[in-house]
Formats: C-alpha cells, sequence, structure tokens
C-alpha cells in the first residue's frame, strides 16, 4: 500500500475546532487521505467514556482550511467508533489522536481522552497513537509534533506493532533545534495532589471545583516524564492488558477460591 492510498482518521479531545488537530491534519496529508471526526467541544479528561444511554450526534462541518470535518456530542472515543464504523465507509489504515494541548504522561493515561481515543483504535484492530505537546502555555508550537506525527504515521503503515499494542507520544515545547532527541519509554508515574474549592453559586447552592498540582518526586530512568524533563520526545508502546502480573502468584495464596 502506498502512502497517499492511506486512510487515515484523527479525532482529539480539545474539540473540532483546536489548533493542534489542524496542525496534526495538515502534516498529515503528506502521508495519506486525512477524516476528521472528533468533539464538538472540549473534552479533555473524559477518559475512555462512551456514550450508550443519549443519542449520539455527527454534524458535517466546515473547517478553517475550508475542507469539510466531523464534529459529534460525543467522547472522543466515540468518536473513533463513528468514524471507523460509519463516517469512512472503508478499511481505517490508522487512528491518529491529537495533539494534544498539554502532557499525557505517567499516570495522566487513566484520565485522557486523547490517549483513549488511541486505546479505541487499537482495540479495533487498527494502528493508532496518540501525540501531545507537555506544556499548558499560551502560544504552545505546534510544528515539531505535527511534523513527528507524520514521520511516525509512515513508519506505522510500513511496520507492524504488536497486537493489542498503541503509542503514547509526548513531545517538548521548544524549537527543534533545543529538542534532545527520540527516546523510547516506559510509563511513568505523575500523580496530583487532591485539592476540591467548594464554592456557592448566585442561588446559594453549593458546586465544587476539582483541582491540584502535579506532585513532583523522583524521576526515573527510562521513562516518559524524565524524557521530557530532559527536553526529549518519548515514545511509550502502551498495551490494552491491564493484568498486575506481579501480583497473580501472590493473590492465588490467599485463598480466595475457599469462598462458598
Amino acid at each position: 500500500m502506498g502512502h497517499k492510498s492511506a486512510c487515515i482518521l484523527i479525532t482529539n479531545d480539545d474539540g473540532i475546532y483546536a489548533e493542534g488537530l489542524f496542525a496534526l491534519k495538515s502534516a498529515l496529508e503528506s502521508v495519506g487521505r486525512v477524516i476528521v471526526v472528533s468533539p464538538d467541544r472540549p473534552r479533555s479528561a473524559s477518559g475512555h467514556s462512551i456514550t450508550l444511554h443519549k443519542p449520539l450526534r455527527l454534524n458535517k462541518v466546515r473547517l478553517p482550511d475550508g475542507t469539510y470535518g466531523y464534529s459529534s456530542n460525543g467522547t472522543p472515543s466515540d468518536c473513533v467508533s463513528l468514524g471507523v464504523l460509519d463516517v469512512v465507509g472503508e478499511k481505517v489504515d490508522l487512528v491518529v489522536s491529537g495533539i494534544n494541548w498539554g502532557p499525557n504522561l505517567g499516570w495522566d493515561l487513566t484520565y485522557s481522552g486523547t490517549v483513549s481515543a488511541a486505546m479505541e483504535g487499537a482495540i479495533m484492530g487498527i494502528p493508532s497513537f496518540a501525540v501531545s505537546v507537555a506544556s499548558y502555555e499560551e502560544g504552545i508550537s505546534f510544528e515539531y509534533a505535527a511534523r513527528f506525527s507524520a514521520f511516525l504515521a509512515k513508519l506505522l503503515l510500513t511496520h507492524e506493532l504488536p497486537p493489542d499494542t498503541l503509542l503514547n507520544v509526548n513531545v517538548p515545547n521548544l524549537p527543534a533545534d533545543q529538542i534532545r532527541g527520540i527516546e523510547i519509554t516506559r510509563q511513568g508515574k505523575r500523580r496530583y495532589s487532591g485539592k476540591i474549592e467548594k464554592r456557592i453559586d448566585p442561588q446559594g447552592r453549593l458546586y465544587y471545583w476539582l483541582g491540584g498540582n502535579v506532585e513532583v518526586g523522583e524521576l526515573e530512568d527510562g521513562t516518559d516524564v524524565k524524557a521530557i524533563a530532559e527536553n526529549k520526545v518519548s515514545v511509550t508502546p502502551v498495551h490494552l492488558d491491564l493484568t498486575g502480573y506481579a501480583a497473580l502468584e501472590s493473590l492465588r495464596t490467599w485463598g480466595l477460591e475457599r469462598f462458598r
């Protein structure tokens, strides 16, 4: 299959008009035919939720570059399903989610709508990756991440990942000459300090804001978290199997089978 004949489905969790989505679309058009199916609003931290108890809507929308894509009231994972099963109408060769505004490192993957969309692609047996720029700064640059995404897309169209595997990519928010290379990493640890703000609305009713700051602990060698701290691009293979293998043998000694 030539690259130009490849069908590439892209989505994100920042919404249909997010700058990172258009940077990704523009870069991937050098690789194949790009179809956009994206949430109609920001859906950050939506995880791998799917919509089961209300109708999903799909609207054809004009994009800033004059082409057309599709927006949905669903989650990023919904958008992948809608794209693969309805919109595209042919075999999807690659699913790419991003480019996210902000990092998806370590335990962020548990919450990430961006990464979960790529997981949905992997569940469907389609080569998939998620890509994020690891910064929340204003004026973030997506240029390097977009170029790297096109490079990686070409590789994924000619190389085979192991079954049930996707890639999670994080890119420093730096000019190309300040990025210190590409590192293949494992998932690190990145937690947030728990914080809840209680407020009163104008009607006198209580409401809450969830928040918290990143707790920076020891940076472990070989992790996505450390690679970004060292101004490197992190590429992490992620497996759909969440089994805690290290606990299997210990758990078998607990005597759970004695329950009647």
